[in-house]
């Protein structure tokens, strides 16, 4: 072996964690500080505790909120589009046919439901309002989420109906 080449070897290095933890090794280094041992490492201790490195558990916290508020958001959009307070005018229907329900007296989406649920009559008697501007109503109104007198439920309003009697 080539003489002083080779590092110095410290035979009794004390190795030091963060949890007061301290024992003796064979090292290059006299001293040796450690973030976790055998005995505060969750594998051995048997607890349920996070071994944060690098900040890890709080990014993936941050996700989870910032998920949250995704859907959070998202679920309030569906609820706006879907109120019976959402005017006649969102809608996208022509101009015409705005003009005709508003000269009625319906300018929200739930007093044209409540029309609806009379019968598709009650707005085609409209003057200037006639069966091309009843289906255009009735699709835009279907296509934001609402469900017309006389159509079936989709599945899922059903389930959360249920689930909503259920826990109310």
């Amino acid at each position: 072996m080539k003489k002083d080449i080779h590092p110095e070897f410290y035979p009794e290095a004390q190795v030091i964690c963060a949890c007061g933890n301290t024992w003796n090794v064979g090292s290059t280094v006299p001293v040796i500080r450690t973030d976790i041992c055998s005995k505060c490492h969750p594998f051995f201790t048997g607890e349920q505790r996070i071994v944060d490195s690098g900040g890890q558990v709080d990014r993936f916290m941050r996700k989870l909120e910032r998920r949250d508020k995704i859907i959070a958001e998202a679920e309030r959009r569906k609820e706006e589009a879907t109120s019976p307070v959402l005017s006649v005018m969102d809608l996208d229907l022509t101009t015409r046919a705005k003009k005709v329900l508003i000269g009625a007296g319906m300018t929200t989406v739930g007093d044209v439901m409540a029309k609806l649920k009379e019968g598709d009559e009650t707005l085609t008697n409209l003057s200037g309002f006639g069966l091309k501007s009843l289906a255009t109503l009735k699709k835009r109104l279907r296509s934001r989420g609402f469900v017309l007198p006389g159509d079936e439920m989709p599945e899922e309003a059903i389930e959360e109906a249920e689930t909503a009697e259920v826990s109310g």
